[in-house]
């Protein structure tokens, strides 16, 4: 009886949140199918909290627990198996979480310890170039920008964090891409629509994939008026604890203001702050020219 009345409550309070964020997606006009969605997502995950507070469960117990019917229960499982984020065992056809959501986890802290300790280093760079400094990750075939200085000067990159740039036409998706395996690499470019941004921009998968060995060696990417007409960029990979290349850091600036003096030294800028932020985030491998 205990067991059935707390399962009620939590029903009740599930049932309570539901209705509240749907009277406000009505009010936006979301209408019935949103309100159904909002619905679904929060079965979900009450599914992910039950599974995280057990090591197996199945779906009679699930059922009860949720105040679930069993039907429902069985199709949210079968979803979630199908993207890997729960496990069914042969013997028992008990079910659990598998170890997709930590990565997840550990993804979201990584993110937040790269932002925090590549700050610094941007700043440095920033103060002593004046001009824009990004940090850009890959995601879905594409860079974003997930930090950012702008430059002092009123003629700058135009730019803002969450942003997405092709990974053919920018510096930071070339080092991205060199430091990927080449058979990933190829696959990536194979997705990937090419447009021409200037006249300058590669213009295919192969014109891509030829240039990537150079920018592994020398340990930078450029882009030399390939996403943006008169406006020119360097970057430099960043590597986590297991020696994966997880963003890269550039600095922009307008060809204009650029010798190729000031280019060897903003090179070896972003190399000097790759490499501490890399060192800070447990790389311990310093590969000369790799930084």
């Amino acid at each position: 009886m205990r067991d059935a009345a707390r399962a009620a409550a939590r029903k009740t309070k599930a049932d309570d949140i539901a209705l509240a964020d749907s009277a406000d997606l009505i009010a936006d006009g979301g209408g019935a199918e949103r309100v159904e969605s909002v619905a679904a997502v929060n079965k979900v995950f009450a599914i992910l909290q039950a599974l995280g507070e057990n090591n197996q469960i199945g779906i009679s117990e699930l059922s009860q627990r949720l105040v679930m019917s069993k039907s429902t229960v069985h199709r949210f499982l079968q979803t979630l198996k199908a993207l890997g984020y729960v496990a069914q065992e042969e013997d028992t056809d008990r079910y659990r979480l598998t170890i997709k959501l930590f990565e997840l986890g550990a993804k979201s802290l990584q993110s937040v310890d790269l932002v925090r300790e590549a700050d610094v280093q941007m700043r440095h760079i920033s103060r002593l170039t004046r001009e824009a400094v990004h940090l850009g990750a890959f995601d879905e075939n594409s860079i974003v920008y997930i930090h950012k200085i702008d430059a002092d000067y009123d003629l700058r990159m135009q730019s803002r964090i969450g942003r997405r740039n092709p990974l053919y036409s920018t510096a930071i998706g070339k080092v991205l891409l060199a430091w990927m395996e080449p058979d990933e690499a190829r696959h990536v470019l194979s997705t990937i629509e090419f447009r021409k941004s200037t006249q300058k921009t590669l213009g295919s998968a192969d014109a891509v994939l030829s240039i990537l060995p150079r920018v592994r060696e020398q340990g930078y990417g450029e882009d030399n008026e390939e996403q943006e007409d008169g406006l020119q960029c360097i970057a430099v990979p960043v590597f986590d604890r297991f020696g994966h290349v997880i963003a890269g850091l550039s600095v922009s600036f307008p060809s204009m203001r650029c010798g190729a003096d000031t280019k060897a030294h903003y090179v070896a800028l972003l190399k000097e702050a790759g490499r501490a932020i890399s060192v800070q985030l447990g790389y311990a491998e310093a590969v000369a020219g790799n930084g």
